[in-house]
């Protein structure tokens, strides 16, 4: 049989050609890729793999999305991959994933709520069993009307949709308790002996660092101590965003703060590099306080006080859902747990 010479073009192998080199119908042939419901005689779908393998035949994963409608992909939104709270909440999903036959992809929304639209967009059209989206949600009521519509249409066309710390979004949820963790961070400092707190509150228009600034205020005003609103200072949610923030403070406000809580604890590690090079030592002369407990703090001296959140729970409970298929609690949330490490010694 003549070579096709290199100038030919080689037509790619099709779900007929497997049917046809099996002996059975292409109907067939499809219900043994594409996991129907209606089942395919072991004998006659060993068959079709074999030819598959024969004929080097490589399923149209997009194809078998649309005769299912739905695909084993976890299309896992993510502010930022580079953030270590967002790195391991991808990785414990994937295990999670892994263990229940699905696929996690992250995509990362660049806190950008335009971002988002564009990605559930383009999600939406790849037929994904499920978007969850991750990160603190945002004020801005226009474009998240505009969001929850795009949400909505995949609910409708059967894919599944949860938020995590998504307080903006009408949909099932897996929240950690932000607001609760700072309360009882803020108490847990006053009972220390604090009293001259400076709060890196992150970018305003985030849900996530709204419920920590009130709830850490909350915890303070338990203990009777106010927090003047001056002493809150916006700033990039970022590592990078923190320490800038610490080195644009006046010396006069650096001089009356005995405590920087940040609300995160990449921005805590930014404001204790940004504090260190302005000449002061941690905990001695300022204490710094963070929230989330990221795995990279074990390596961090002196180890930093934070809000501890199970990320392995909540990707337990979410990947779970998406597996069973099972509905969950619209709004379930996980309790979160204050970690005194040495970065706030007892004052008192």
């Amino acid at each position: 049989m003549p070579q096709p010479s290199p100038g030919d073009r080689v037509r790619p192998v099709t779900l007929s050609d497997v049917a046809r080199a099996a002996g059975v119908s292409q109907s067939t042939a499809s219900r043994a890729f594409n996991g129907s419901a209606r089942r395919v005689d072991e004998s006659l779908k060993q068959k079709v793999l074999e030819a598959a393998a024969r004929l080097n035949y490589v399923p149209n994963i997009q194809a078998q999305a649309v005769a299912r409608g739905t695909t084993t992909t976890i299309a896992l939104l993510v502010s930022d991959i580079a953030d270590a709270y967002f790195s391991s909440m991808a990785a414990a999903m994937m295990t999670e994933a892994e263990s229940a036959g699905l696929r996690v992809s992250v995509i990362v929304t660049e806190r950008r709520i335009e971002r988002e639209l564009e990605v559930v967009r383009e999600v939406r059209g790849q037929h994904a069993r499920a978007i969850v989206l991750a990160g603190s949600g945002y004020r801005d009521a226009a474009l998240t009307d505009t969001l929850r519509a795009e949400l909505d249409m995949v609910v409708e066309s059967g894919g599944r949709v949860v938020t995590v710390s998504r307080g903006d979004l009408p949909f099932e949820s897996v929240d950690f308790d932000n607001a609760g963790g700072a309360r009882q961070l803020g108490a847990s400092l006053a009972r220390l002996g604090y009293r001259d707190f400076l709060v890196l509150a992150g970018e305003p228009d985030l849900v996530a660092t709204q419920d920590r600034v009130a709830g850490f205020r909350a915890g303070l005003q338990d203990a009777g101590i106010d927090l003047d609103e001056s002493r809150v200072i916006p700033s990039a949610f970022s590592w990078e965003g923190a320490r800038d923030a610490v080195q644009r403070l006046g010396d006069d406000v650096l001089a009356t703060t005995r405590l920087v809580f940040a609300v995160n604890d990449e921005m805590a590690l930014g404001a204790v590099a940004g504090l260190r090079g302005r000449g002061f030592r941690i905990p001695e002369d300022i204490s710094v306080a963070g929230f989330d407990d990221i795995r990279t703090l074990r390596d961090v001296v002196p180890g930093l006080t934070t809000v501890h959140v199970p990320i392995a729970d909540l990707a337990a409970e979410v990947v779970g859902r998406i597996a069973t298929g099972v509905p969950g609690a619209a709004g379930t949330v996980l309790p979160t747990s204050v970690v005194l490490r040495d970065s706030t010694p007892r004052l008192n």
